[in-house]
């Protein structure tokens, strides 16, 4: 949204309850908020003239309200028995409304964190701004008590603010956004428009109405349904419209191969010629050609938002090891809110041929379009899951805040920086990637920033190469990486520079090994590990179900079990569950991560559902152990004692023997387990020193041991038979 001038109504709405029933919509749509404002209004009578007056202003805006709403899922659904309003059936006696109650009602509630509002904001245009009516429409939300059903209370309150203010709220609301379309596919959710108020008034006329008498011959009652309600539909997060070009060497036709580096040029060159074409053909809409695909400002007027802006992306070659970098495709995105048609612009990138900006030469290349769309899985696009850690390809543009100190050349000795002060450089570009991310319209919180002036690819360039020919000096650019609370969804673009062909970002598609969260609050006593782990598997499969579907079978991947619910026979992979009881956190490990091997197709698959599953994921009700209040937190394999190589391990949980060798000794029987379960999981066999054996009704043999290997182990270890529920976690004796 652009923050140049104007006002913004918002009105923010609280529910009592972490339920809302109105299914079966999502979000609640702003015709929900208008019928509750309107409902308020005439709950002590005849709506007032000012309020009437207030609606109808209302109505009649131009531009529907962005919407923000709390991160919600569906609870359980529930049925309800009622009476089907049929008292003549047992004589119109009250008492017997037991053998009537055949009606059935479902609910089906989304739950969400109730202390996270809604959020509605209409941005105003300056001859919209009428300061009597928004002042009105700050009282009615006062007066405002249900949303949704009516067993959805609620209350509200409503301001004007500055575009700059709404943009910090935005900022610090943890929800989802929901932008209005005028055009596409998406959501389609219902609006208030003019004549709106009047269809609400007319249809509670009809409503008191609605009996009339049959005719003379008739005794029956007539039931005659009152009018709908007037709203107009609206799309909400349509997605752009895509097109893909190839790069073509003339006269051959061959795939032409573009440099890293000159990113910024090929798109410089690509939209101005598209822009001359445009001209030439629609000479009446050089303003439209000037804000929504040059991108600059025309004859003083406002530039267009971002959000309406032709993107025009270079696509460098990636997916594998041995990938060039260099740039054979383009993708050409036109939102539906530019008012420039998608079939136009397509027309004017077609068979465009480059030329060199400077002196004008024909390069040979010319943009030809390509249904082969395979590269655009290798930057996230059209993937419905999304990845959490995302790293740039063409380094970013950060603001002025993010610059490094220049260093003079002659002078490198005595100019050097030390320690600290890279430290600074590093937090500041750090902090200006946040912001370039809500510039972007990304809202997933973020676990971890890290930049550096290196590619994260072998065949990635530095960001000093890509300044030469732009308007961002080499301290400004940074390689950028992103790891995310949640999955997000490409394309993920950000920087100053993201409409010239920098800050383009890939995801890393090696899946999430080791998901950890640590505990935060709500632990009770002493820590039970094993029943903690098993609250920890219900939750996660619990919210893969939610993320696959209700009906769908939970794979054994998930469960450790069969389709018939006996447990998954060796040799079939499923997760470990586990609670580090040192560190106080959650772990969910991949069976690949323990087996010390490359995850295969299918489990990469799963590891995607999981990161969707787990997205949000902040509490725990672990039993008697408490109800925890967990956040995501990170591993560093390096440092890490469940992780990090070491010789020497020692038991964090206790070891569950598989099977009981007879004629021995527990500590022998230990022992001899141990050794043997360790070259069952391919490792080395270690020497064990028994540090506590005994016998655990109903349970078996358990105990603690050192092992100590001949040379370094990577973790994680987790050895025994109750090993996939965090039984048997070892630890470097260094912790």
């Amino acid at each position: 949204m652009s923050t140049d001038g104007g006002k913004v109504l918002l009105v923010k709405i609280q529910l009592h309850d972490g339920r809302y029933h109105g299914a079966p919509e999502w979000p609640p749509s702003p015709a929900r908020v208008f019928q509750a404002l309107v409902a308020g209004a005439g709950l002590s009578g005849p709506l007032r003239d000012r309020d009437t007056e207030a609606l109808r202003w209302m109505e009649q805006l131009e531009n529907p309200p962005l919407i923000v709403v709390p991160r919600a899922w569906l609870g359980q659904r529930v049925k309800f028995y009622m009476p089907n309003n049929d008292l003549d059936h047992v004589a119109g006696d009250p008492r017997r409304v037991a053998s009537i109650r055949t009606a059935e009602k479902f609910f089906h509630p989304r739950l969400f964190d109730r202390h996270i509002p809604f959020l509605y904001a209409w941005v105003l245009d300056e001859r919209e701004e009428q300061a009597p009516h928004m002042r009105t429409i700050g009282l009615l939300a006062t007066r405002l008590y249900q949303f949704g059903r009516g067993l959805d209370m609620a209350w509200a309150e409503a301001q004007v603010m500055s575009r700059d203010r709404f943009e910090d709220v935005l900022t610090r609301h943890p929800g989802s956004l929901y932008r209005p379309s005028s055009t596409g596919v998406g959501r389609t959710l219902t609006c208030p428009t003019t004549g709106s108020l009047h269809s609400i008034q007319a249809r509670f006329r009809a409503y008191r109405e609605r009996f009339r008498p049959g005719d003379a011959r008739e005794q029956d009652t007539i039931l005659v349904q009152p009018p709908k309600a007037m709203f107009r539909a609206v799309m909400y997060d349509s997605p752009p419209i895509r097109y893909l070009f190839e790069l073509n060497a003339q006269p051959d036709a061959a795939v032409a191969r573009w440099p890293l580096s000159r990113a910024s040029q090929l798109v410089e060159t690509a939209r101005d010629r598209a822009a001359d074409r445009l001209r030439r053909a629609f000479p009446d809409r050089l303003h439209e050609i000037e804000r929504h695909l040059i991108g600059r400002k025309a004859e003083g007027a406002d530039a267009a938002p971002p959000t309406s802006r032709v993107r025009i992306v270079p696509l460098p070659s990636i997916g594998h090891q041995h990938a060039d970098h260099l740039i054979r495709r383009v993708l050409i995105e036109v939102p539906t809110e530019c008012t420039l048609h998608a079939d136009d612009v397509r027309w004017a990138f077609s068979g465009l041929g480059l030329v060199d900006q400077t002196t004008g030469e024909e390069l040979g290349v010319i943009l030809t379009p390509t249904g082969d769309d395979r590269m655009l899985a290798h930057y996230g696009i059209g993937d419905p899951v999304g990845h959490r850690v995302w790293r740039t390809v063409i380094p970013a543009a950060l603001p002025e805040s993010a610059r490094r100190r220049r260093i003079d050349p002659a002078r490198i000795r005595e100019e050097a920086k030390g320690g600290e002060e890279r430290v600074a450089e590093q937090a500041r570009a750090a902090q200006a990637v946040t912001t370039a991310l809500r510039h972007a319209g990304v809202r997933a919180q973020i676990h971890e920033v890290r930049v550096q002036r290196e590619p994260f690819s072998g065949n990635g360039e530095r960001v000093e190469a890509f300044s030469p020919g732009t308007r961002f000096p080499k301290e400004r650019l940074w390689h950028v990486e992103v790891v995310f609370e949640e999955p997000v969804a490409g394309p993920l673009i950000l920087g100053d520079g993201r409409f010239l062909g920098l800050g383009l970002m890939a995801p890393d598609e090696a899946p999430t090994a080791v998901h950890a969260f640590e505990v935060v609050n709500g632990l009770v006593g002493s820590a039970d590990s094993l029943g903690i782990a098993r609250a920890l598997r219900r939750a996660v499969m619990a919210r893969v179900q939610r993320h696959l579907g209700p009906g769908t079978p939970l794979p054994r991947y998930f469960t450790g079990h069969e389709r018939d619910g006996t447990p998954a026979q060796a040799g079939h992979a499923h997760l470990f569950y586990a609670f580090d009881t040192v560190a106080s956190r959650l772990l969910v490990i991949a069976p690949h991560a323990v087996e010390r091997r490359a995850a295969h197709s299918w489990e990469r698959a799963h590891l995607r559902e999981l990161d969707a599953a787990l997205a949000g994921f902040n509490e725990l009700r672990a039993g008697s152990s408490g109800r925890l209040d967990v956040r995501s937190a990170g591993i560093a394999p390096e440092r890490d004692p469940l992780f990090a190589p070491s010789r020497q391990w020692q038991s964090g949980t206790p070891y569950q023997v598989t099977r009981h060798a007879k004629k021995a000794g527990a500590e022998a029987a230990l022992s001899a387990d141990v050794r043997a379960e360790c070259r069952r999981n391919g490792l080395p066999e270690p020497e064990v020193t028994v540090l506590d054996a005994h016998g655990v009704p109903g349970t078996g043999l358990t105990g603690r041991v050192r092992l100590d290997f001949a040379v370094s182990v990577a973790g994680p270890l987790l050895l025994g038979r109750s090993r996939h529920l965090g039984g048997g976690l070892f630890t470097t004796t260094s912790r």
